[in-house]
């Protein structure tokens, strides 16, 4: 399949100026991501709460992330066909709507299945909103500031996570864990300003114009249409499948693999999760401008190869310090390359796919690599820190090479 870079009709801007559509697009993917973020750490800040109050047993509350994750993988896959076939602004605005009223609706609870319902919700407005600002990004950008500025939008979500933990210390303690949920509210207002502010771009447009009988169809099987494609689609996700995986993996186990190991609390530490977010996020900026200027095989390269040798700098860690210092590495390899993805799928899939081949490849592998906190869970019982460690290693080379093995991405 040949590169569709000739679909990318956008404006070339200055270093220094953007233009108010571009602008007010960049704005709303950054706190779009970071509200949807915010919105889906509230539950590991109040699960303890839900549980006494509700009096359910742990399993029933950890089967809570289980049915996000399901609400995240079918809000993935619906949203990117209705994006790709009705707008990215309108499916923005939509699922902004969906998972701050789910979010809000918990402060109502009464028992778990409503939970439940309201959880899986959450999980399919937030699964459908990231293709759309992906797909809005990619189309209103030059590709040469495309790493950039996607970027920018996932560190969004990093503050969100910040921002929830911060809401939650204030909050819980003095109103209790349900009013946390009344924050969710929030997004409502920002989703009427993304509405009135934001266009769809000049690339989309004239998709829209086309005649309906002309009008390529929106469709998941376009994603594997020739072995060729099949085999490009399937390897992007395997990526994000290693990504997800070894950001989960990390940021679920580590405190307590390291507590038994060195003896320290940091388990639920905020400065633990504060430092390591910061590697996190300046990791993305960092290869955001590394992809603009030497392109995905160099970006991805480096950083793929990098956090299959920083995964064993945790296993010397010997104190408090180095802790921080190893974990601080780790995000900034491991976690730096999320935005890419969005990237590299957007420049590899036509305009009429565009959002679907995002929330599809990305849905999907969040959905397989979700699980990896089981697994590390299991492998822990029986095996030293050392050998999973070295899995996780083994698991980004194996990206590195199915990277490697998409031919198109020589030619971004």
């Amino acid at each position: 399949m040949s590169i569709h870079l000739e679909e990318f009709n956008m404006q070339q801007v200055s270093n220094h100026t953007m233009t108010s559509n571009q602008k007010w697009t960049m704005a709303s993917t950054t706190i779009g991501q970071g509200l949807e973020s915010m919105d889906m750490s509230f539950l590991s800040f109040t699960l303890t709460s839900i549980i006494a109050s509700l009096h359910i047993s742990s399993g029933a509350a950890g089967m809570l992330s289980t049915i996000t994750t399901l609400g995240s993988l079918l809000g993935g896959i619906f949203f990117g066909i209705i994006a790709d076939k009705f707008g990215r602004v309108k499916v923005l605005t939509y699922t902004i709507f969906i998972f701050a009223f789910a979010t809000a609706g918990i402060y109502f609870t009464s028992n778990i299945f409503m939970l439940y319902i309201l959880r899986f919700l959450v999980g399919v407005g937030a699964g459908g909103e990231y293709g759309a600002g992906m797909t809005l990004i990619a189309e209103n950008f030059d590709k040469s500031k495309l790493g950039r500025a996607i970027s920018i939008t996932t560190i969004g979500g990093q503050v969100g996570s910040i921002m929830a933990a911060l809401l939650a210390a204030v909050m819980i303690p003095v109103v209790g864990w349900r009013s946390i949920y009344l924050v969710g509210l929030v997004p409502v207002i920002f989703a009427f300003i993304v509405r009135r502010n934001v266009k769809e771009s000049d690339d989309f447009i004239k998709t829209m114009e086309t005649d309906k009988a002309d009008r390529p169809k929106v469709s998941i099987a376009k994603l594997f249409k020739t072995p060729k494609l099949t085999m490009q689609t399937m390897a992007l996700m395997l990526m994000v499948v290693v990504q997800i995986a070894g950001y989960y993996g990390l940021i679920n186990w580590l405190p307590s693999i390291m507590q038994k190991k060195l003896g320290l609390s940091v388990s639920g530490s905020s400065e633990w999760m504060i430092v390591t977010i910061i590697g996190m996020s300046v990791g993305m900026m960092v290869f955001g401008t590394i992809l603009d200027k030497f392109g995905p095989r160099i970006s991805f390269g480096i950083f793929l190869l990098t956090a299959a040798v920083a995964v064993f700098g945790i296993t010397f860690a010997f104190n408090g310090l180095t802790l921080l210092l190893a974990s601080t590495v780790l995000g900034f390899f491991s976690n730096g390359m999320y935005g890419g993805y969005g990237v590299i799928v957007s420049l590899l899939y036509p305009t009429e796919i565009r959002s679907t081949a995002n929330n599809f490849i990305v849905s999907v592998g969040k959905a397989i690599g979700g699980f990896s906190p089981a697994v590390i869970g299991l492998l822990m019982e029986s095996h030293s820190l050392l050998f999973i460690m070295s899995l996780l290693s083994i698991a980004y080379v194996i990206s590195f090479c199915t990277m490697l093995s998409i031919p198109a991405l020589k030619n971004i």
